[in-house]
Protein backbone atom coordinates (compact mmCIF):
# COMPACT_ATOMS: atom_id res chain seq x y z
CA UNK A 1 0.00 0.00 0.00
CA UNK A 2 1.51 3.06 -1.02
CA UNK A 3 1.93 6.01 1.94
CA UNK A 4 -0.54 8.71 1.85
CA UNK A 5 1.02 12.38 1.71
CA UNK A 6 0.88 14.00 5.12
CA UNK A 7 -2.34 16.54 3.85
CA UNK A 8 -4.46 16.01 1.42
CA UNK A 9 -7.50 17.63 -0.27
CA UNK A 10 -10.77 15.90 -0.21
CA UNK A 11 -13.28 16.95 -2.48
CA UNK A 12 -17.08 15.71 -1.90
CA UNK A 13 -19.06 16.30 -4.98
CA UNK A 14 -23.35 15.44 -5.70
CA UNK A 15 -22.41 12.59 -8.34
CA UNK A 16 -19.91 14.52 -10.43
CA UNK A 17 -16.63 12.77 -9.30
CA UNK A 18 -15.62 10.29 -12.04
CA UNK A 19 -16.27 12.85 -14.56
CA UNK A 20 -14.83 15.76 -12.41
CA UNK A 21 -11.41 13.48 -12.24
CA UNK A 22 -11.22 13.00 -15.71
CA UNK A 23 -11.77 16.45 -16.74
CA UNK A 24 -8.98 17.36 -14.07
CA UNK A 25 -6.51 15.17 -15.60
CA UNK A 26 -7.17 16.38 -18.87
CA UNK A 27 -6.45 19.99 -18.10
CA UNK A 28 -3.15 19.46 -16.20
CA UNK A 29 -0.16 17.93 -17.05
CA UNK A 30 1.61 14.90 -15.55
CA UNK A 31 -1.78 14.22 -13.63
CA UNK A 32 -3.58 10.94 -13.61
CA UNK A 33 -6.45 8.91 -11.98
CA UNK A 34 -4.83 6.52 -9.38
CA UNK A 35 -7.95 4.52 -8.34
CA UNK A 36 -11.37 4.53 -8.22
CA UNK A 37 -13.35 2.99 -5.43
CA UNK A 38 -17.07 2.75 -6.05
CA UNK A 39 -19.91 1.99 -3.81
CA UNK A 40 -21.47 -1.43 -3.10
CA UNK A 41 -24.21 -2.69 -4.74
CA UNK A 42 -27.30 -1.29 -2.76
CA UNK A 43 -29.15 -4.33 -2.62
CA UNK A 44 -26.43 -5.31 -0.17
CA UNK A 45 -26.89 -2.27 2.44
CA UNK A 46 -29.80 -0.29 2.54
CA UNK A 47 -27.59 2.97 3.40
CA UNK A 48 -25.83 2.78 -0.36
CA UNK A 49 -29.39 3.33 -1.67
CA UNK A 50 -29.18 4.77 -5.16
CA UNK A 51 -25.40 5.12 -4.75
CA UNK A 52 -23.99 1.84 -6.85
CA UNK A 53 -21.34 2.58 -9.30
CA UNK A 54 -20.87 5.99 -7.94
CA UNK A 55 -17.28 7.05 -6.33
CA UNK A 56 -17.26 6.12 -2.58
CA UNK A 57 -13.23 7.51 -2.61
CA UNK A 58 -11.81 8.82 -5.47
CA UNK A 59 -7.68 9.34 -5.75
CA UNK A 60 -5.94 10.85 -8.19
CA UNK A 61 -2.99 13.41 -9.03
CA UNK A 62 -2.69 17.15 -10.50
CA UNK A 63 0.57 18.25 -11.69
CA UNK A 64 2.29 16.25 -8.10
CA UNK A 65 -0.37 17.00 -5.82
CA UNK A 66 -2.73 14.53 -4.43
CA UNK A 67 -6.58 14.81 -4.46
CA UNK A 68 -9.05 12.41 -2.91
CA UNK A 69 -12.86 12.87 -3.79
CA UNK A 70 -16.33 11.64 -3.27
CA UNK A 71 -19.97 11.06 -4.05
CA UNK A 72 -21.91 12.33 -1.29
CA UNK A 73 -24.82 13.24 -2.44
CA UNK A 74 -26.53 17.07 -2.35
CA UNK A 75 -25.81 18.31 1.20
CA UNK A 76 -22.75 19.70 0.61
CA UNK A 77 -21.82 22.30 -2.52
CA UNK A 78 -18.86 24.30 -2.96
CA UNK A 79 -18.00 28.07 -2.74
CA UNK A 80 -15.68 30.51 -2.76
CA UNK A 81 -13.86 30.19 0.48
CA UNK A 82 -11.84 27.35 -0.53
CA UNK A 83 -9.25 27.90 -3.96
CA UNK A 84 -6.95 26.29 -5.89
CA UNK A 85 -3.72 28.33 -6.85
CA UNK A 86 -2.20 27.42 -10.23
CA UNK A 87 1.21 29.65 -10.55
CA UNK A 88 1.59 30.17 -13.76
CA UNK A 89 5.10 31.10 -16.04
CA UNK A 90 3.24 33.44 -18.53
CA UNK A 91 0.65 34.73 -20.27
CA UNK A 92 -0.27 31.69 -22.43
CA UNK A 93 -0.47 29.56 -19.44
CA UNK A 94 -2.64 31.82 -17.92
CA UNK A 95 -4.87 31.68 -21.06
CA UNK A 96 -4.92 28.06 -21.28
CA UNK A 97 -5.84 27.27 -17.95
CA UNK A 98 -8.05 30.28 -17.70
CA UNK A 99 -10.08 28.68 -20.86
CA UNK A 100 -10.00 25.00 -19.39
CA UNK A 101 -11.57 26.00 -16.02
CA UNK A 102 -13.79 29.54 -16.52
CA UNK A 103 -16.80 28.20 -16.53
CA UNK A 104 -19.13 30.82 -14.82
CA UNK A 105 -18.34 34.11 -15.94
CA UNK A 106 -20.12 36.08 -13.19
CA UNK A 107 -17.65 34.43 -10.47
CA UNK A 108 -14.76 35.90 -12.11
CA UNK A 109 -12.70 38.46 -10.10
CA UNK A 110 -8.86 38.98 -9.57
CA UNK A 111 -7.72 35.85 -11.63
CA UNK A 112 -10.35 33.99 -9.53
CA UNK A 113 -12.73 31.43 -11.51
CA UNK A 114 -15.06 28.61 -10.96
CA UNK A 115 -15.33 25.22 -13.09
CA UNK A 116 -17.88 23.51 -14.32
CA UNK A 117 -18.22 21.66 -11.03
CA UNK A 118 -17.91 24.64 -8.79
CA UNK A 119 -14.22 24.36 -7.75
CA UNK A 120 -12.94 28.20 -7.47
CA UNK A 121 -9.32 28.24 -8.82
CA UNK A 122 -6.85 31.28 -9.00
CA UNK A 123 -4.94 31.31 -12.27
CA UNK A 124 -2.08 34.01 -11.54
CA UNK A 125 1.36 34.37 -12.43
CA UNK A 126 4.16 33.17 -10.74
CA UNK A 127 5.54 36.79 -10.09
CA UNK A 128 2.02 38.18 -8.93
CA UNK A 129 3.68 39.67 -6.09
CA UNK A 130 6.07 41.70 -7.89
CA UNK A 131 2.99 42.57 -10.29
CA UNK A 132 1.03 43.91 -7.99
CA UNK A 133 3.94 46.24 -5.78
CA UNK A 134 2.20 49.70 -6.56
CA UNK A 135 -1.02 50.85 -6.11
CA UNK A 136 -1.84 51.67 -9.80
CA UNK A 137 -1.11 47.99 -10.68
CA UNK A 138 -3.59 46.37 -7.79
CA UNK A 139 -5.85 49.09 -9.44
CA UNK A 140 -5.43 47.32 -12.89
CA UNK A 141 -5.63 43.83 -10.84
CA UNK A 142 -8.97 44.67 -9.21
CA UNK A 143 -10.58 45.50 -12.32
CA UNK A 144 -9.49 42.52 -14.06
CA UNK A 145 -11.12 38.78 -14.22
CA UNK A 146 -8.27 37.32 -15.93
CA UNK A 147 -5.00 38.47 -15.08
CA UNK A 148 -3.46 39.94 -18.22
CA UNK A 149 -0.28 40.45 -17.11
CA UNK A 150 1.13 43.43 -19.82
CA UNK A 151 -1.62 45.54 -18.05
CA UNK A 152 -0.15 44.73 -15.08
CA UNK A 153 3.77 45.73 -15.92
CA UNK A 154 2.17 48.94 -17.70
CA UNK A 155 0.32 50.45 -14.83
Amino acid sequence: MAELPPIQPCLWFDNQARAAMEYYVDVFPNSRILSIEEYPDESLDEHFAGMSGKVLNGQFRLNGVDFVCLDGGPAFTFNESISFVVSCEDQEEIDRYWSRLSHVPESEQCGWCKDQFGISWQIIPANMGELTRRPEQMQVMMQQKKIVIAELENA
